[in-house]
């Protein structure tokens, strides 16, 4: 099958793309490498193009004979999302728009969806299941959440197949050494621990007087390379004819912060220097997933996303002291050069 992978030289994007490979697939990357890498794409052609282009996005499909659609593009920061809502709801909404539109006019009817657990807003029950009421809190949330309805709409009328998977925190990187996390600016706790513990820069700590049995925030990680596989197992899903819903995407686990200092500390031998400050706004005590709903329906499970090997192949990824000017060159091997 023949995908076109929105934001595919994006973290997830890129380990979908491979995802899809291993599984016989072809990914079709469409970016505009914005804050995406062009060293991430390793799998699959690029088509450099913006999301705001329908025409390009029509020409796409038709050039390139497209079954299905996986879309990531899109503005993932909250706090940015409150003070510039434009730019997200321009990106995340109007242009996936753009996107369901050319998969309607070309024939396109199957689309696995990139959302998030911002959809619930905070949250009234723990663990989270899919049922639980929408709210979200931040511009960010609330484009995903805009999306999702739409595509139920699009589904009823042009008979658009379609999955929304709701992640929880992606983390880690890819266990053969290819890809990893690189954003600019970096917000993830675990990235910024490494880096804490490599630099000797303490790492902000926001919050440590949460409802929670350490005081600090406790939050649902899921390896980068489990959500990938939630991709790929959903893409066939839907072209085995299978129900449109969205899924949580979670461990069903969570860790405070504290819990990853001291796993980053175990995992690199390394103190991590702390700075504690107050809470963030919005932020609340904890986020976990019940996402048993997609194990039960296209049966994915999470195999790798146990905190250690989590932060070890965090850890592994930022040992290459890769810098936003100096991206990994590939050895005959395949493997990142240091």
């Amino acid at each position: 099958m023949r995908v076109l992978v929105t934001g595919g030289a994006g973290y997830i994007g890129s380990q979908t793309c491979k995802a899809l490979a291993v599984q016989g697939h072809e990914p079709i990357t469409f970016d505009n490498l914005s804050e995406g890498h062009r060293w991430a794409l390793q799998w699959g052609p690029l088509v450099e193009g913006d999301l705001s282009n329908g025409n390009l996005l029509r020409e796409t499909i038709v050039a390139h004979d497209i079954s299905a659609v996986i879309h990531f593009a899109a503005h993932a920061y909250v706090g940015e999302s409150v003070e510039n809502p434009r730019k997200y709801y321009r990106n995340n909404l109007v242009n996936t728009l753009n996107v369901l539109d050319a998969m309607v006019d070309t024939g396109v009817r199957s689309i696995v969806f990139s959302s998030t657990c911002a959809v619930y807003g905070v949250p009234q029950t723990l663990p989270l299941t899919e049922d639980h009421p929408l709210s979200p809190v931040n511009p960010y949330g609330d484009t995903k959440l805009a999306i999702e309805r739409a595509l139920r709409w699009y589904g009823s009328a042009y008979d658009l197949g379609w999955v929304a998977l709701r992640y929880f925190n992606a983390a880690g990187a890819d266990p053969e050494g290819q890809l990893g996390e690189e954003h600019d600016p970096e917000t993830h706790l675990i990235p910024l621990a490494l880096k804490a513990a490599r630099d000797s820069v303490p790492l902000s700590v926001f919050g440590t007087d949460y409802p929670t049995p350490d005081g600090t925030a406790i939050r649902d990680y899921i390896h980068v390379a489990d959500l990938a596989h939630a991709h790929v197992l959903a893409l066939d899903h839907l072209s085995q004819s299978g129900e449109s819903a969205a899924f949580n995407l979670g461990t069903g686990t969570g860790h405070s912060v504290r819990e990853v200092v001291n796993t980053v500390e175990r995992v690199t031998g390394l103190p991590v220097p702390l700075h504690e400050v107050g809470r963030r706004s919005g932020d609340p005590p904890a986020l976990v997933a019940d996402a048993a709903r997609a194990g039960a329906v296209f049966g994915w499970q999470p195999e790798c996303s146990d905190l250690e090997s989590i932060v070890a192949t965090a850890w592994a990824w930022q040992g290459l002291e890769f810098t936003s000017s100096s991206r990994p060159q590939r050895r005959d091997d395949g493997f990142p050069t240091r």
